[in-house]
């Protein structure tokens, strides 16, 4: 996983962002359930962005 630097960046990209991951976990599990999805991995690494994004934006408040 490439590490990315979400400290620097403003709450509004951080939702944009976080917003983006989200469509992309939902796109990627309704297509886990239709077989089409071929990197499994693709999960874990949404998830752990996601959870980074939120980090930032608590320390941003």
């Amino acid at each position: 996983m490439k590490k990315v630097n979400f400290q620097d960046k403003t709450e509004k990209e951080l939702m944009k962002l976080l917003n983006d991951k989200r469509e992309a976990f939902t796109k990627f599990k309704f297509g886990i359930s239709g077989s089409r999805t071929k990197n499994v991995k693709e999960g874990r690494t949404l998830r752990r962005e996601m959870a980074s994004i939120i980090t930032a934006l608590g320390k941003t408040k």
